[in-house]
């Protein structure tokens, strides 16, 4: 669908509807001056307009609604009332009654005053891009976690729109002290029942990530390092989860179509195990209550040895989503910079003919020695040989490889070893077994100490 501009500058007001059929997105964006750094995105890379109003458009999408058009209304200056100019509301309320629109989707965050004065304005249900991606997830989330995660951001939400003006929350209670009194009003009510769902909620996530933890321990234990995926949502990181580790998770083209973390053996190329990890999409403007509220569900990524950025890099706003990414990293705590830790990798390579992706090559290649891009294409493959081959240099780097020799009688030693590291190569001569092994740093006194090891020395 073909955005259309609206140009115009108003201000009227009715109660939300609950029917959500046909809908109408707008992207009011604030127009770009020189010098005007406010009108550039908060990751720092001015964002195409029609690519920004077609993702929210396809945020719509993801939840099975049904879009009667999509507009843009370019803002001069951002009004307290009702987000957008005079004009501009009264024309887009024209256009809703002709359109029949039920449910009008704001690609911005609005505050509570403003879509209250928008609803009444245009007797439709007015959601904002905050609101939006909280109903994706509502949808999306499949586990425990993700579901209480999502029911608590939401709440957190919903606690700040409690100032409309609906009528059941404008009555009083009668109190049940001994003075009497007026009592508390329904929206106090509301706030206090939101509170203590709220309360409830966070004790039993805690209880929740608890047992995350201890699952993290016992693989800790295990000598499997954890490489985590992260990345735009739809630059095809379920893709390449699916053909690193030949799993089937859903992959489908479409915003936030996995939401759960999931966690697959990954075969590295000298025959070494790793675990990869495939986490929710990020977007731009993601919510900072989503942020706070998956943190837990985005510990795989904190705790992860090796992290592979995944950008689309046919995407007409790669630059932009590659930085709305290392915002979001940032906040959690990861400098995106640290090149010992993450791998770019720029995927989707097969939409380009020979000539295109020779230049990508071209470009990949001036790229810094540390700071290096690997070119796949999650769907035919290309580029995934020379990415695990990296992965596995990257997590061999952080690890130390010893050799030793163990007395075949010494079971208890051996299986030690095989619990505690990674045993590349086990060959028995006069009954003792001479091994290579790869090690922690945090292990390796353990294991020189123990089974007198030295360092390998390749032959």
């Amino acid at each position: 669908m073909e955005p259309r501009n609206f140009d115009g500058d108003a201000d009227r007001p009715r109660s939300a509807g609950a029917n959500t059929g046909r809908v109408l997105v707008i992207g009011p964006y604030l127009r770009v001056r020189a010098g005007n750094a406010d009108a550039q995105s908060e990751g720092h890379v001015l964002r195409n307009t029609e690519a920004r109003l077609d993702e929210a458009a396809g945020l719509a999408r993801a939840i099975d609604l049904v879009i009667a058009d999509a507009i843009i209304a370019p803002v001069n200056q951002i009004r307290p009332a009702t987000y957008i100019g005079k004009g501009k509301v009264e024309e887009i309320a024209g256009l809703i009654k002709s359109l029949e629109v039920e449910l009008v989707v704001m690609d911005c965050a609005l505050a509570p005053i403003q879509q209250r004065n928008l609803e009444k304005e245009w007797q439709a249900k007015v959601l904002d891009r905050t609101g939006l991606i909280l109903e994706i997830f509502g949808r999306r989330a499949k586990t425990r976690e993700g579901s209480l995660q999502v029911e608590l951001a939401h709440l957190n939400y919903q606690r700040s729109r409690l100032v409309r003006s609906w009528t059941h929350l404008e009555r009083q209670r009668g109190g049940f002290g001994f003075m009497g009194g007026p009592g508390e009003t329904q929206i106090e009510a509301d706030r206090r029942l939101i509170q203590e769902r709220i309360s409830k909620l966070e004790s039993e996530l805690k209880k929740v990530q608890a047992t995350r933890r201890l699952h993290r321990a016992g693989r800790q234990r295990v000598p499997y390092r954890v490489v985590a995926l992260v990345g735009y949502t739809n630059a095809g990181k379920s893709t390449l989860f699916n053909r690193l580790t030949r799993a089937d998770v859903q992959a489908a083209d479409m915003l936030f179509a996995t939401l759960d973390p999931t966690l697959r053996a990954l075969t590295l190329p000298h025959g070494g195990k790793a675990m990869l990890s495939d986490t929710v999409g990020f977007i731009s403007n993601l919510p900072t209550q989503l942020v706070a509220a998956f943190r837990a569900t985005l510990e795989e990524v904190l705790e992860a040895d090796v992290i592979l950025h995944v950008r689309d890099i046919s995407h007409e706003d790669a630059e932009a989503q590659q930085s709305d990414v290392d915002a979001v990293l940032r906040q959690l705590g990861i400098n995106p910079d640290d090149s010992g830790r993450i791998i770019e990798v720029w995927n989707k390579i097969d939409r380009y003919d020979a000539e295109q992706r020779e230049e990508l090559l071209n470009i990949a290649a001036r790229r810094p020695e540390d700071h290096p891009a690997m070119l796949v294409s999650a769907v035919s493959g290309e580029g995934i040989d020379a990415l695990l081959a990296a992965i596995e240099e990257r997590l061999a780097a952080k690890r130390t490889t010893l050799d030793l020799s163990v007395d075949a009688s010494d079971g208890a030693g051996i299986s030690w070893l095989h619990r505690n590291a990674e045993v590349l190569s086990k060959e028995l001569h006069d009954g003792r077994f001479d091994m290579t092994v790869r090690v922690d740093e945090t292990k390796r006194d353990i294991v020189v100490n123990r089974f007198d090891a030295v360092p390998h020395h390749a032959t």
